[in-house]
């Protein structure tokens, strides 16, 4: 290699510049937040739904805000100002039509003309009792526009579609300060705008939180390593400076940060500490041996340089792989990930060599007796890998069959919730929207009339009615709409507006009479419940966020339903929706995981095949990486923690880093190897120089994915466990499973 060459004053001040323009191009990153990210691409039933939504309208273009009065809704005071309120609501940007409780009135027949008479009447306080009683019994309302113990009330607002994060914020901004006006108990928000606005703010704080202490994690452990100021400043300016490179470089190209942003800054870190030590390490070990500074770099780029290269090439195939993912957030950090490992590897490799070459050993860590401390500890590993290699491997037997019974147990029903930040008040919204009102979940059909029927006729009309009476059977199920609305009220309405009566014609004659009424509807009232031609119509129901699983268990077995009890010459019905293409993440996730690993271990034994170039050691260096793998699924299935999207890049991020370790371990041997050195001496010789670091970058893995337990995002918080637990598994493996491999495979 012909690193070296490159002058030490002139790689710096090339590093330099490159860090002060990555600055002002950090501050040009931008956040995004969209549920549409996470739908799955190439997905026909997303391309269906693309096509459906034409004519209609998105199911995700709302935004509720529940008033609470925890003594009762029905307080004179109170309705005057929630009325107040609401009708101001309409003059919000991209507000598009605003509707509550106390806007609605029911339609009366009377011998002259149809009038309307209020459902709540605000100014007559005598009546609250009754109009309760009638609300309350209607499902209209309940769930929907209020709870069903009437202590608040809901706005529902209708946005723009496919709003953005800056009309989000500014539609919000301008509603926090309208309600600031009102002396409410208690206010809750639920829909696109406030997720887009919330969710960006958390990426923000995660990315801030998760890199200020993670650098004071680094800062710790280069002082108990070094304890010299002029050490411990290389290592942190070289990791801080790939960091910023890295930051610069996403925000040259364009790209924006999603959900899974919150991770760069550790793994940056992390990544980069890792390979900072490793050289730092052998290069201070080859002053100690006498070595000029020019030898010690020459052989530290030579060797470890090498193996370092190796190592974040594997690192990068691992993130790579997830790029096979269909959810395009988890394809964006694979690709962003693999990046940031290469911007890492060439910082240290052009930066932080030239800077090493300007100081002495004495400069960069402080000499005590701590090298013959090392130096005893991995010796007596080796002995112990020597002595007990039956054991070790009976041990790894155990642990693979006990990790397999935890991998049976994997699950996949997650929810929105898994999702929320702790202790934030979106969250506390979303939970009282769960358990107050209808909830979030949209669960959609989308309805053909067939052989030359409306989507209005009779006889379609009563199949939809069977579905939504199924449908109400569902204890999760607490929201319906549908053109039946239309049909339901006017007979409700002309039958003196008893509640039995709210249901939709039995016959055919009445409901000739009744359609009368219904033509005279507005078309902007019915044009996203029934397309133009009149051949399609849509029915939209909420539903509990019960999980993905447990859902598209509920989707199945309503097909199965629809197919015994729906007559499919007159409608054809299929299930659609945002929801339902979120669900199916679920089964992308378990396929694109296995084939991604799958790819990963290919690729890997392919870099290892031409390091190696000996089956024997392709087949030593994967088995130990494999541990880990299993640890993780594992440990998913015994702490029954769903698999979903965000953490299925848990498995190529500790395959992509345990590698490192196995490859800096092999290398050595192999170099050893090739002194002339028998077995047992390479194997010593390798324990005793590529151990210490091999444990102190463990280490520092172990505590820096831990930093993500400051996180209030769930799934980071889950990452950052599964990591830290796995890559201990996997130092374990490397120091005492590949010994014994290689005793067992390679002969003298």
């Amino acid at each position: 290699m012909k690193l070296t060459k490159l002058p030490g004053n002139k790689s710096i001040a090339i590093f330099s510049i490159l860090g002060i323009l990555s600055v002002f191009l950090a501050l040009q990153l931008k956040f995004s937040f969209d549920f549409e990210q996470f739908f799955p691409t190439n997905d026909p039933d997303l391309e269906f739904f693309k096509e459906f939504i034409e004519e209609f309208e998105t199911d995700d273009n709302f935004l509720f805000i529940a008033v609470e009065k925890k003594s009762g809704v029905f307080d004179q005071e109170f309705l005057t100002s929630f009325h107040d309120f609401a009708l101001k609501t309409r003059n919000l940007p991209d507000i598009v039509s605003s509707q509550s409780l106390t806007k609605i009135s029911y339609p009366v027949k009377t011998p002259f003309a149809i009038t309307t008479v209020p459902a709540i009447h605000i100014n007559d306080p005598s009546k609250y009792e009754r109009d309760k009683e009638k609300i309350l019994s209607d499902e209209r309302f309940v769930y929907n526009l209020i709870d069903k113990e009437a202590t608040a009330l809901n706005v529902v607002l209708k946005t723009t579609e496919k709003m953005q994060l800056e009309a989000s914020e500014n539609l919000m901004d301008a509603l926090n300060l309208l309600i600031s006006n009102y002396d409410f108990e208690n206010y809750h928000y639920l829909g696109r705008a406030y997720f887009q606005q919330e969710l960006v703010k958390m990426q923000k704080r995660e990315i801030i939180v998760s890199g200020i202490v993670s650098m004071i994690l680094v800062l710790l452990i280069m002082f108990l390593i070094f304890r010299r100021p002029k050490g411990i400043a290389i290592a942190l300016v070289s990791i801080g400076l790939g960091l910023l490179l890295f930051l610069g470089l996403l925000g040259l190209t364009g790209r924006e940060l999603n959900a899974m942003a919150a991770l760069y800054p550790v793994l940056m870190i992390i990544v980069g500490t890792s390979d900072v030590i490793h050289i730092m390490s052998k290069y201070i070990d080859e002053l100690r041996k006498g070595l000029t500074k020019k030898e010690a770099i020459t052989i530290t780029i030579k060797e470890i340089g090498l193996a370092t290269l190796l190592t974040s090439a594997t690192t990068a195939v691992g993130f790579c792989t997830l790029m096979t993912s269909q959810v395009q957030p988890i394809r964006d950090f694979g690709i962003n990930a693999a990046i940031g490992v290469l911007v890492a590897y060439v910082t240290v490799i052009f930066f932080t060599t030239a800077l090493l070459v300007k100081f002495d050993v004495q400069d960069l860590i402080l000499i005590k007796n701590g090298k013959s401390f090392w130096d005893e500890k991995m010796r007596a590993m080796h002995r112990y890998t020597t002595r007990n290699g039956k054991r070790i491997a009976i041990g790894a037997v155990f642990f693979t069959i006990f990790a397999l019974i935890g991998i049976s147990k994997i699950s996949t029903n997650y929810n929105i919730m898994d999702n929320m930040p702790r202790g934030e008040k979106i969250t506390e919204d979303f939970v009282f929207f769960e358990e107050m009102f209808a909830g979030f979940r949209p669960m959609e059909f989308a309805v053909f009339a067939k052989n030359g029927k409306k989507a209005d006729d009779y006889q379609v009309l009563k199949e939809i009615d069977k579905l939504e009476t199924k449908l109400r059977t569902n204890p999760h199920v607490k929201s319906i709409n549908s053109i039946l609305m239309i049909y339901k009220s006017i007979n409700q309405m002309m039958s003196n507006n008893r509640k039995s009566a709210y249901e939709f014609p039995r016959t055919e004659k009445q409901f000739d009479k009744i359609n009368k009424f219904a033509k005279k509807v507005p078309e902007v009232s019915v044009d996203v419940l029934l397309s133009k031609d009149k051949t399609k119509t849509r029915l939209a129901c909420r539903m509990k966020d019960i999980g993905a699983d447990s859902t598209q268990n509920i989707r199945r077995k309503l097909d199965t339903w629809i197919n015994s009890n729906i007559d499919t010459t007159i409608v054809e019905l299929k299930q659609t929706g945002t929801g339902l293409i979120l669900e199916k993440n679920s089964t992308y996730v378990r396929q694109s995981l296995l084939w991604g690993l799958g790819l990963a271990v290919i690729i890997v034994g392919l870099l290892m095949a031409l390091l190696f170039r000996d089956w024997r050691l392709i087949i030593i260096s994967l088995i130990p990486n494999v541990i880990p793998l299993i640890l993780a699924g594992a440990l998913l299935g015994y702490l029954n923690v769903e698999l979903e999207a965000g953490i299925s890049i848990v498995f190529a991020v500790i395959f992509g880093i345990a590698v490192d370790d196995t490859i800096h371990f092999i290398s050595k041997f192999m170099l050893a190897r090739r002194k002339g050195m028998n077995i047992d001496d390479a194997l010593e010789i390798t324990f005793v120089e590529s151990g210490k670091a091999i444990i102190l970058t463990s280490i520092i893995l172990f505590f820096g994915f831990l930093v993500l337990l400051f996180s209030i995002h769930p799934p980071s918080v889950v990452i950052g466990l599964l990591i830290s637990a796995t890559l201990l598994s996997a130092v374990i493996g490397d120091l005492l499973l590949i010994p014994v491999l290689i005793r067992w495979l390679i002969k003298e």
